[in-house]
């Protein structure tokens, strides 16, 4: 028998019984869809976070607080309180330093911030004039923070373009309206062009404020969350990192580096552990849809050995009248392919379309690689061989005179 006279009768044969056909393909799609998406979904966050890491610049280093120890319990990294202004102030006239262009100190909390009606949590930033440079911040209206700001603990607010929008509505230019910040009246001086991102990560969704006014008006604290240190060029970062920390240690009366309170990252740093978290997420929730995919293999091969049980007659009619082992065999696996790569068009389908509205939604990165939608297809046809093996065996091996017999 033809191979295109196999795939009609195995098309045939599957439409016969809708029902039994459509719950079958269901599990593929499902497993597909879930598969396509999140691997889609790990792609798109891998790259959003490249992109925000490359917008602050590749020369630049990070320096944070290290663990904060209580009872003998350490806790999470950058709970300490162990950076403050001098250390920012000392690297800054450090002649031992020599590869470090400008030091910006930072403090970083969250806060609720009211405007009229509008409110929203988010993250509320203390910087000095140079944050600007040192991130590569640049300005769509008004000004940054300024030096007379900073020794005037002026209430003054540099809002990013999410935030604005959430306080004001679209379209609209805050600068020289207020904002209450846990309570207390600043003024919007200006507002940051939109750098992207998303989540806790989202460099529009933030507010910039004197860091001697996060210090004693919002937070009430004299230590930094960090330190971001601008090296004189790429080429240098390594140097970079080994002085500032040998020379802080020697600040913090530290004699060896393991002792260290602090830690120093570059961006390459911060982007090899961004993404191997997101892959290692990515891994997780791509393998919890696969389970699905079993779950749909399954459920193919009881349609399949369904299938066997009720055309028990027209198989053992078949070879009686000559069909061989093979063509048994190719018939039922056929079909059993059909099934499987069906819902794996349908599954890459609807993944793609998912994937694309959330991107849509979430105003995110949409990537779709050609490797994952690959891999779908020939998991999916796999499958089909895999899990339609042995019925294909048991209708090959039924004997025809008993076959005959079946009621």
């Amino acid at each position: 028998m033809k191979l295109t006279k196999l795939i009609k009768n195995g098309f045939r044969n599957l439409v016969v019984n809708k029902m039994s056909t459509g719950l079958a393909i269901l599990g593929i799609v499902i497993g597909i869809g879930s598969v396509i998406a999140l691997v889609s979904m790990g792609e798109a966050s891998k790259a959003a976070i490249q992109s925000q890491i490359q917008s602050i610049g590749s020369n630049l280093l990070t320096i944070s607080p290290g663990f904060q120890s209580s009872g003998g319990v350490r806790g999470a990294i950058g709970g300490a309180t162990t950076l403050t202004n001098e250390d920012a102030a000392a690297i800054a006239v450090s002649s031992e330093i020599t590869t470090v262009k400008n030091v910006s100190p930072e403090y970083t909390g969250r806060a609720q911030v009211i405007a009229g009606r509008y409110n929203t949590n988010t993250s509320i930033i203390g910087v000095e004039p140079i944050y600007a440079q040192v991130r590569k911040i640049s300005l769509s209206s008004g000004s940054f923070i300024t030096s007379q700001h900073l020794s005037g603990i002026s209430k003054v607010a540099v809002l990013g373009p999410t935030t604005a929008e959430d306080l004001f509505g679209s379209g609209i230019n805050p600068v020289g309206k207020t904002i209450r910040i846990s309570g207390k009246t600043f003024q919007v001086i200006g507002v940051t062009k939109s750098k992207g991102g998303s989540g806790l990560n989202n460099q529009d969704d933030r507010i910039y404020v004197p860091l001697t006014t996060a210090q004693k008006q919002i937070f009430g604290v004299r230590h930094l969350t960090s330190i971001a240190l601008e090296a004189a060029d790429e080429g240098v970062m390594t140097e970079a990192q080994n002085q500032v920390g040998y020379f802080l240690l020697k600040r913090h009366n530290l004699s060896a580096p393991a002792e260290a309170d602090f830690r120093i990252m570059s961006q390459s740093d911060i982007l090899e552990t961004a993404s191997q978290v997101t892959g290692t997420f990515t891994t997780l929730l791509t393998g919890i849809a696969a389970i699905s995919l079993l779950v749909g293999g399954i459920g193919i091969m009881n349609i399949m050995l369904m299938s066997v049980t009720e055309r028990t007659r027209e198989i053992g009619l078949r070879k009686a009248l000559g069909a061989k082992k093979k063509v048994i065999i190719y018939q039922f696996l056929i079909e059993s392919i059909i099934l499987t790569f069906s819902g794996g068009l349908i599954g890459i389908i609807l993944g793609i379309s998912g994937f694309y509205i959330y991107s849509r939604v979430n105003s995110s990165t949409f990537i779709v690689t050609v490797p994952s939608v690959l891999l779908a297809f020939f998991v999916s046809v796999g499958i089909g061989i895999l899990f339609g093996w042995y019925p294909a065996r048991k209708a090959a091996n039924l004997q025809p005179i008993e076959a005959l017999r079946y009621e």
